[in-house]
């Protein structure tokens, strides 16, 4: 007998633009404390400035309100664990208009308060099964939000990697979103239940082929925090780094998954 199929996760709506609405706002109030030579520093992200990645964060919120405007599609392309892997080919797109838009935008903090205002409005009439022509590929307008989180919360890390000091917060719900989409990726990506992955408090998947695991201990365990977890799924964090600063344990023959990683990079 095949193994049931697992249902997939659900998320509340009103939490989930509540969160996105949360974080934009968190991080638009520490963009504005940032000083000129702050905003032309380095980040991790290649040739990205702080300034560039400021700038990105708005691009990743006004694709929504930008989405809403066009012609909705006929029918959904994407589920939500399809997404993180759908991005990776349009990264060199994603690179050109943030340099674009960032020079574009001198004023950091208009663009923000644009880009909240829009978004706001787009958000107080759309129905959640509105579909979104997304480049990535069409998806219903709660399911696109809940990869917001993603964005924003890894770009928040980002920011405060560049930034010392910044120590811009993350919002419980947008985390918890951003760290279940993540895993339940990898779940996606190596199905299977030989492996337990824990990611607490907010997520426990099995994944991996092998002996189904049933009761008792599992023989073989993942666990690590939300943001080393985010680090490691989109290729902040290499595995071995993680491990060898006890930021991650992994106990049994299955539990090496090094080459599963990064799902989104």
């Amino acid at each position: 007998m095949s193994p049931a199929k697992k249902r997939a996760r659900v998320y509340d709506p009103v939490k989930i633009r509540a969160a996105v609405l949360a974080q934009f706002g968190k991080v638009r109030q520490a963009v504005r404390t940032l000083t000129p030579e702050q905003l032309a520093g380095p980040t991790r992200l290649g040739e990205w400035t702080v300034r560039d990645l400021a700038a990105h964060v708005t691009m990743a919120v006004e694709t929504v309100s930008r989405n809403l405007e066009r012609e909705e599609p006929v029918k959904a392309e994407l589920t939500l664990t399809e997404w993180p892997f759908a991005t990776a080919t349009r990264a060199a797109d994603i690179a050109d208009g943030t340099r674009e838009l960032a020079a574009a935008h001198p004023d950091l903090d208009a663009l923000y308060t644009r880009t909240g205002e829009r978004f706001a409005e787009a958000l107080d009439t759309a129905p959640g099964d509105r579909l979104l022509a997304a480049r990535t590929g069409a998806m219903t307008l709660a399911d696109y939000l809940v990869t917001r989180t993603v964005e924003l919360i890894v770009h928040t890390d980002d920011l405060n990697a560049a930034v010392p000091g910044l120590d811009i917060p993350h919002d419980r719900q947008a985390l918890a979103a951003c760290t279940r989409l993540l895993a339940d990726a990898l779940a996606a990506k190596a199905p299977g239940g030989s492996t337990e992955v824990r990611i607490p408090p907010y997520a426990v998947v099995q994944c991996v082929e092998g002996p189904r695991h049933t009761r008792g201990t599992p023989p073989n365990v993942v666990e690590t925090g939300p943001l080393t977890w985010i680090r490691l799924a989109t290729g902040r964090v290499a595995w071995r780094d993680a491990l060898e600063q006890a930021e991650l344990s992994a106990s049994g023959e299955r539990a090496d998954l090094s080459g599963l990683l990064p799902l989104m990079s």
